[in-house]
């Protein structure tokens, strides 16, 4: 395999979520193709700085907030391309197709532009995953209070829950993971089920998520739509990719009650260790709602959180 090209990606988002796609120029190979808008980045230029570049040559527009995302090396049969993809919140002007034939808005989970360059699909199914994924907490709360939590949540837009408590009883734990998938299913939201393949096709929930250990010894993807893992060093993230995991969740970034004897990561430790990830990456521990921002800018594409998801102080 050549040495990869790098490649600078801008996915700009509208505050509907849609995002931006351009159609190839006719003088460049895949022509008529549809794809994120991006460049070559020149040797020496930062990553930052080749996006700003290429966006603005490519689309008339200033990036004005802008976060590191993912980042996926892609084989064509004329070249070997590492793409650096950014997520762009913010921009100044309105973009024109200004280098492509054309541009348009489209959600993620409703494309109907053909054909799509065949690197960008594995990168729009992870754009549909929300930037919240909720931990349940019923073993601490009640499982008739958590209940209620979790509906009022879900009717304010919450769309992604594990089901993880492991100080209930299986029969209890059981029950409770149908009531939470029964809720789920009314509000369109998606459920996984931590460790526990098993229960998770029993009840019908969307995926599994595996622990660190499970994710040690796996030798395979299981086998369902969405598969997360949890990760606490660079070797488990790779590792993680390797399965083919939909994403993973990397901690913990601050100490936590749930585990008292984990040396916390710090966002410092974090970013390092989430830099360039294959998947997208949740930070976890010690986590709340306002540790948003602070997450994205690290490069993570959004924060899991335990407590903070119901409303407890973290």
């Amino acid at each position: 395999m050549s040495a990869p090209v790098d490649v600078a990606v801008a996915v700009l988002i509208r505050s509907d979520g849609a995002v931006l796609l351009a159609q190839r120029p006719q003088t460049k190979v895949y022509s008529g193709y549809w794809e994120f808008p991006g460049g070559k980045i020149e040797p020496g230029e930062p990553v930052p700085e080749a996006l700003r570049r290429e966006v603005r040559e490519e689309l008339g527009v200033e990036v004005e907030r802008a976060y590191p995302w993912i980042t996926r090396v892609f084989v064509y049969p004329h070249a070997t391309v590492r793409l650096h993809f950014y997520r762009v919140h913010a921009w100044r002007g309105e973009p024109r197709a200004v280098e492509h034939q054309a541009i348009a808005w489209q959600r993620p989970d409703a494309i109907e532009l053909k054909p799509l360059l065949p690197a960008n699909g594995p990168v729009i199914r992870s754009l549909m995953l929300p930037s919240e994924y909720a931990i349940t907490h019923a073993g601490s709360l009640g499982v008739e209070l958590f209940l209620s939590k979790l509906e009022a949540r879900l009717r304010g837009g919450l769309r992604l829950v594990q089901i993880r408590e492991k100080t209930l009883a299986p029969p209890v734990v059981a029950e409770f993971a149908r009531c939470v998938t029964a809720l789920a299913r009314t509000h369109g939201a998606k459920v996984l089920v931590n460790s526990d393949a098993d229960l998770a096709r029993e009840i019908g929930a969307d995926g599994v998520h595996l622990t660190a250990e499970q994710l040690r010894s796996a030798t395979a993807r299981p086998d369902f739509p969405l598969c997360g893992a949890s990760c606490h060093s660079s070797e488990e993230l790779r590792s993680a990719e390797l399965l083919g995991v939909d994403f993973t969740v990397l901690g913990p970034v601050r100490p936590t009650p749930s585990h008292p004897d984990a040396v916390p990561l710090g966002w410092g430790r974090f970013q390092e260790i989430a830099r360039d990830p294959g998947a997208p990456v949740y930070a976890l521990g010690g986590i709340g709602p306002r540790d948003l921002e602070q997450a994205l800018s690290c490069g993570a594409h959004g924060i899991a959180m335990v407590r903070g998801s119901w409303g407890e102080i973290p």
